[in-house]
């Protein structure tokens, strides 16, 4: 089922909300004045459409580089006439006061904001509005939101020193927040009276309080009959705190795990504390204890916990305490603490570090608001992927993906996370993933590029890109992922391994594409950018693979493509073409990457003049004797001699070598070619080679354009006969046979 769900396409609202979204002017809305957005005034929406805008809105903005906010985006939803929202949830930096102001008059029913660090107490004071609606409210993260800025008054001087001075607010409370029963306060900011602010809520059920130290905590025995859900993550308890959870008797969720590297603990948790929590809690189906230090043996004997079939009956828990349950729970969080290793435990989903699946549910109950946990379980799920293999597959990539999104600036979930995406898509996972996966994968791969210069997350991102069909599978976001490598590539100081496989990437994504993207991708600076390591590598007297495939990118970009042909002769590409020949003479694979790429300047007409210097000709004619790579390079050489020669004698402005001379040389080398050669090159038109055809200025280009087309449809029949006739090249070839000035060995070969 869950591949299924993967793969089926999104549904109509989520492609609509979307597309508005992205083009608000042409759908919802009016520019007014050029700057202000406005709603149509014929809009009506209701909260279920209003809600998913809001909410696409901050993921858009948070996950997708090139989604403009909009300064004005919250105004639209100022008037609950027209629009509606009760469910909303808004994260980190993208919102504002003003933001939560311009909502004001909404009926929200759930309010979650998450790391909000921008809002201040004036969103206390719009909190306020909400009151008599609000069901859900989270304040997770928002450090200052209980801060105002307060003007001191007096002399003119001490204001220019400090205009504004941060003062926390006392005497806020959730007096009159007469319906709300979910809250969560977690990383509220010291100082804050939690007491005296939950005071007046008449009914609690659930209430999380994680980050916040507090040493009495006796009030919240005011909602025994009421709370059913408990967070106190990283609290450090004591004997009050526990007594006090113990009266709680309605709970059912009760999480009281730490992050054990974050700070020093007192408190140990032992098996009279679990006793205890299972005699008094009865309606508990979750309990979160991770990150415990376990003062006394919890666990049964080690005879008797190896034995039988593993199972979550309560009765044979291998946990002593947990004997006493009625039931298995539906989670018990036991990550890093020793208790996850044991066979018996009584609850259908577990957290721990000891297999897949339980460092899969972790990964799953921490990544929303505990990246520092989440961090390690996905570098546990790394190792996973990396030396046994994954059996839940589709399930980890998703969980990867999320906390990727969930935390693009946190530089330990993109250092561990880009890894585990590595070995979670390489080839042997491939069947198993929908192409819709397989684009998110690639977008979150890209968002880390763009955030992070750190060396680590961009080798992981180029190393995971390289396990995609490029160009098919990147072509969605073409132009990004070329600014993005270029980028890489542009930086004056590289690691060898990231600058090898940007090159690499750079030169599979161009090749085999259509010309429209070529051009694109010149405009970027590519031209530029490749010579510019080829320069680099010429000065350290290296010829590596970034070497070969910088100019092998060269060579695929300029197919076809006359503007970046004269980018490439603009900068001095024919200097560097002549040093690199000089000084590797003995590199076949680099004589034959430069060589394809003169053969495609010399198809451009308008070009050919600048390779007309004795130079030049010199250098081309002595590599059409040339063995380097079979016969590529004194194939390729004979083509760009053939297109010059083809622009007749007239254009023949140099004295040394004769163009006799090269003609005569130019056959030799065609007739020492064997015709059944299997051939390192790849056509995607014919065009450049059958427009020699038709002439009678060289029968030498012909004969050559002829040899080109019989060795790739004999030794290719099955790719090579299609293009020959899709191109109409076979009327060509029956009147070139009629022709008298072309050679009788030239014709023999065209019949």
């Amino acid at each position: 089922s869950l591949k299924m769900a993967s793969d089926s396409p999104e549904s109509l609202m989520t492609l609509c909300t979307d597309y508005c979204l992205r083009n608000l002017e042409g759908t919802l809305c009016y520019l007014l004045d050029n700057e202000t957005l406005r709603l149509h005034p014929d809009i009506f929406l209701p909260s279920e459409i209003c809600d998913k805008l809001v909410n696409e809105y901050v993921e858009l903005v948070k996950t997708d580089s090139i989604f403009e906010p909009h300064e004005s985006f919250f105004t639209l939803f100022s008037d609950p006439r027209s629009t509606r929202l009760a469910r909303i949830h808004l994260r980190e930096q993208i919102v504002q006061d003003q933001d939560l102001e311009a909502i004001r008059k909404q009926d929200l029913v759930e309010l979650y904001l998450t790391n909000c660090e921008k809002l201040t107490a004036k969103s206390l004071q719009t909190l306020v509005s909400f009151s008599h609606t609000l069901i859900s409210l989270s304040l997770f993260g928002c450090c200052n939101i209980f801060y105002e800025e307060e003007n001191p008054g007096g002399c003119e001087d001490d204001c220019l020193v400090n205009p504004t001075r941060q003062v926390l607010v006392k005497d806020f409370t959730f007096e009159g927040f007469s319906r709300l029963r979910f809250l969560n306060l977690g990383r509220l900011i010291e100082g804050v009276n939690v007491e005296t602010l939950l005071r007046p809520l008449a009914s609690l059920a659930a209430l999380d309080l994680s980050g916040i130290q507090l040493n009495d905590v006796g009030f919240l025995t005011q909602w025994k009959d009421s709370l059913v859900s408990l967070v106190l993550y990283n609290m450090d308890l004591s004997e009050e705190h526990i007594q006090v959870i113990a009266q709680l008797r309605k709970l059912r969720h009760l999480d009281i795990s730490r992050d054990h590297l974050s700070s020093y603990y007192k408190f140990k948790l032992t098996r009279r504390v679990l006793n205890l929590f299972v005699e008094n809690l009865v309606n508990l189906t979750s309990l979160d204890i991770s990150g415990h230090t376990m003062l006394e043996n919890c666990t049964i004997p080690s005879m008797e916990e190896k034995m039988g079939q593993t199972s979550i009956e309560p009765a044979k828990s291998s946990i002593a305490p947990f004997r006493g349950l009625k039931r298995p729970l539906q989670f018990l969080g036991l990550f890093e603490t020793s208790l996850c290793r044991l066979t018996h435990i009584p609850a259908y989903k577990v957290s721990g570090d000891k297999n897949e699946e339980q460092v899969l549910n972790a990964i799953e109950a921490y990544t929303e608001h505990r990246p520092e946990i989440t961090s390690r379980a996905i570098n546990l799920l790394f190792d996973i992927a990396r030396i046994e293999r994954c059996s839940q597959l589709l399930r980890a990539l998703q969980l990867v993906i999320t906390a990727l999104k969930c935390h693009k600036d946190d530089k330990n979930i993109q250092v561990t996370g880009s890894a585990a995406l590595f070995y979670l898509t390489n080839s042997e996972y491939r069947m198993e993933q929908s192409v819709k996966l397989r684009r998110q994968v690639i977008q979150v791969v890209l968002n880390g590029m763009e955030s992070y210069q750190e060396v680590t997350v961009q080798r992981n991102c180029c190393l995971t890109l390289c396990n995609f069909s490029i160009p098919e599978e990147l072509e969605f976001q073409y132009r990004r992922v070329n600014e993005l490598l270029l980028n890489i590539l542009n930086q004056s100081r590289q690691d060898e391994s990231i600058q090898r496989i940007a090159v690499h990437l750079c030169n599979a994504l161009v090749c085999q594409v259509d010309n429209d993207h070529k051009e694109a991708v010149g405009k970027m600076g590519f031209v530029m950018t490749m010579l510019k390591l080829i320069q680099k590598k010429l000065a350290d007297k290296t010829c590596d693979q970034v070497m070969e495939f910088s100019w092998s990118a060269l060579w695929n970009i300029t197919d076809e493509t006359p503007d970046n042909c004269e980018m490439f002769l603009n900068y001095s590409g024919m200097k560097l073409f002549l040093e690199c020949l000089k000084e590797f003479p003995e590199k076949q694979e680099l004589h034959r990457n430069m060589l394809g790429l003169l053969g495609n300047v010399a198809e451009v007409k308008e070009l050919r003049p600048q390779l007309m210097t004795s130079q030049f000709i010199s250098v081309f004619s002595n590599l059409l004797e040339s063995k380097a790579d079979g016969i590529e390079v004194s194939y390729n050489a004979c083509g760009v001699l053939s297109h010059i020669m083809f622009d007749g004698p007239e254009v023949w402005g140099i004295c040394e070598p004769h163009r006799k001379e090269v003609v005569k040389r130019m056959w030799a080398a065609i007739q020492s070619w064997d015709i059944n050669s299997r051939r390192n090159i790849n056509y995607r038109s014919f065009e450049p080679i059958l427009r020699l055809l038709p002439q009678g200025i060289s029968p030498v280009s012909q004969h050559w354009a002829t040899w080109a087309l019989y060795n790739l449809v004999s030794v290719y029949p099955d790719k090579y006969c299609p293009l020959l006739i899709k191109e109409g090249g076979i009327p060509l070839l029956k009147d070139m046979i009629k022709m008298a000035s072309a050679r009788q060995e030239t014709k023999e070969m065209a019949r």
